[in-house]
Formats: structure tokens, C-alpha cells, sequence
């Protein structure tokens, strides 16, 4: 006998053991990710409004006052006379240069691998998935040599150079173009008459948008946040960017380094933790202002028609 549309189960609205089992593991999982992502970023943001010693007396999520950021913002310009703000400026200027000639190199490298058929393309795709899986760390030195051989180390071209060089930009260009740019367009244009630049430059430039976008801002933050390499090619302070800055301010701070803290300075845990925020803050604010680009441009080559 058929059961009547609308009429309620025996068992219906009761949980199932499994069904309760993957309730408490997600619940498990939340609450893991609050305690070990949401409260860290909470203090850190809790942390500039305190002196160093309500950091000890108070409790670790408890305000302190507006004053207190203003007076760790005041004691982290006295660092070195402002040395955090040439730090950023140093971000801002390696980021961005590296971001144009990336975008300038993977583009039309990701195009020509993904659209033109030469003898050596699928060696050169392999080469392009074997640099991208390796540790960046491990090219430093050979690009370290390499470099101070044509005398750019030390100087700013020696950091923006070998952050332009992103086979990862390549490879998810190649995958746009491959899965989103049909052939049949492409032929169309050569029958009217277009040449190679006219089809890049008009046809397979405009529509790949999403995918500069991704390319660029993955770009901008393996370059803002790249630690190693300005340390190996850099020797001066006023060079450095925000990441080897931090290291540097961490060196002189009294509680971590007590050889070495300034001690007349007054830098402490709540001015580490303001250079934090200021260190992460543009890479968070690009982030939140681009998320519709970076969308299409992750989903840009999902499907193929």
C-alpha cells in the first residue's frame, strides 16, 4: 500500500547514530578551528591596545584601551626613525613590480603552451610542474650566484626578478586557455586575416581577465609575504621588505632578545604585534576587495563546452 504524499514517516525527525556522530565531529571540527584561528587573530588584534604588562595582568582577550594603539603606533615610528614605514614602502614597490612582469610573462607563456603546437611543448609544460613543485628555498642559491655574477645582488632588481619568475602563473594560465578559449575562435580570426599579436591582443587577452586577476594577486602575496629570499640578497636594513623587517624588530625586542632589546625604544609584545597587523593588512584588504575576480578566475577553467 502506497504511503499518502505529506504523511510523516514512523522515524521521521529522529537522528540516526551516524547521522549524530557527523553532527558532533563537525561541531568538533568548529570549535577546533575557532580555538586555533579565531582567538589567535583576536589576540593579535586585542594585543597593540595594552601596555607589555597588562599583557600579563589582564586577561588575554581583554581590551585595553584606544590609547594603547596609538602609543604602540608611536613607539614602532620611533624604531629606527620610521624604519617600518620604509619596510612597506619596500613591500609595496617589490610586490607591485614583481605582479606587472609576472603577469607580463605568465600570460603570454600560458598562452603559447596551451594554444600552439612546437616541438618540445609537452618537455617544456614538464619542466614548468617539476619548478613549480619545488621548494622555493631550494633555488636561492643557484639564483643567488647567478645573480651576483651580473652584480644585482643588494639591489632591488635581485628580490623582483626571481619573484617574476612563477611557473605556478604559467601553469594556471595554460589550464584557462586549454579548458576555456575554444580553437574554433581562434581559426575564425586567422581566416579573417588577424595575425598571432592581433588574436592575443584582442581576442585571448580580453577574455582571460579572470585569470590575470588570479595570477596577479597570487603574485602579490608570494611576493609580500616572501621571507628568505630578500634575506639572501638583501644586506641593507632600509632595503628590507615588511617580512625580514618583523625578524629584525623581533631582534630588538627586550622580551625575546634581552642582549639585544632596545630597551629605550620601548618595543614590546604590543608593537610586534601592531607590525603584524600592518604586515598582514594589505594582503587582507586586496583580498576582500578582489574575492569576485579571484571567483571567476578559480572557476574560469572549470568546465569546457
Amino acid at each position: 500500500m502506497s504511503r499518502r504524499y505529506g504523511q510523516k514517516t514512523p522515524n521521521a525527525g529522529r537522528r540516526t547514530p551516524a547521522s549524530t556522530l557527523f553532527l558532533c565531529l563537525t561541531w568538533i571540527a568548529i570549535a577546533g578551528f575557532v580555538v586555533f584561528f579565531i582567538i589567535p587573530v583576536l589576540w593579535l588584534l586585542l594585543t597593540p591596545s595594552k601596555t607589555d604588562a597588562e599583557l600579563v595582568r589582564s586577561a588575554p582577550l581583554a581590551f585595553g584601551s584606544f590609547e594603547g594603539y596609538l602609543n604602540a603606533f608611536a613607539n614602532l615610528l620611533r624604531f629606527e626613525d620610521g624604519a617600518i614605514v620604509t619596510w612597506a614602502k619596500n613591500s609595496v614597490v617589490y610586490s607591485a613590480l614583481a605582479l606587472i612582469l609576472t603577469v607580463m610573462a605568465c600570460i603570454p607563456a600560458g598562452y603559447g603552451l596551451a594554444m600552439t603546437k612546437f616541438r618540445g611543448r609537452k618537455t617544456l609544460l614538464n619542466l614548468t610542474l617539476l619548478v613549480m613543485l619545488m621548494p622555493g628555498t631550494t633555488l636561492v642559491l643557484p639564483v643567488f650566484l647567478e645573480l651576483n655574477a651580473i652584480h644585482l645582488t643588494g639591489t632591488i632588481w635581485s628580490v623582483v626578478i626571481p619573484s617574476a619568475f612563477y611557473p605556478f602563473g604559467v601553469y594556471l594560465t595554460y589550464i584557462y586557455y586549454s579548458t576555456s578559449l575554444p580553437p574554433d575562435l581562434l581559426s575564425a580570426a586567422r581566416i579573417d586575416g588577424a595575425s598571432e599579436a592581433q588574436i592575443f591582443f584582442q581576442i585571448a587577452l580580453p577574455l582571460a581577465r579572470p585569470i590575470v586577476a588570479l595570477v596577479a594577486f597570487f603574485s602579490f602575496v608570494g611576493t609580500w609575504n616572501n621571507y628568505f629570499l630578500p634575506l639572501v640578497m638583501l644586506a641593507k636594513t632600509s632595503d628590507y621588505p615588511i617580512p625580514v623587517g618583523l625578524q629584525e624588530l623581533f631582534n630588538n625586542t627586550e622580551r625575546f632578545n634581552p642582549t639585544g632589546g632596545s630597551i629605550q625604544l620601548s618595543i614590546g609584545r604590543p608593537e610586534l604585534a601592531l607590525a603584524i597587523i600592518i604586515g598582514v593588512l594589505p594582503v587582507l584588504l586586496i583580498f576582500l576587495f578582489s574575492q569576485r575576480s579571484l571567483q571567476s578566475g578559480l572557476l574560469g577553467g572549470a568546465s569546457k563546452e
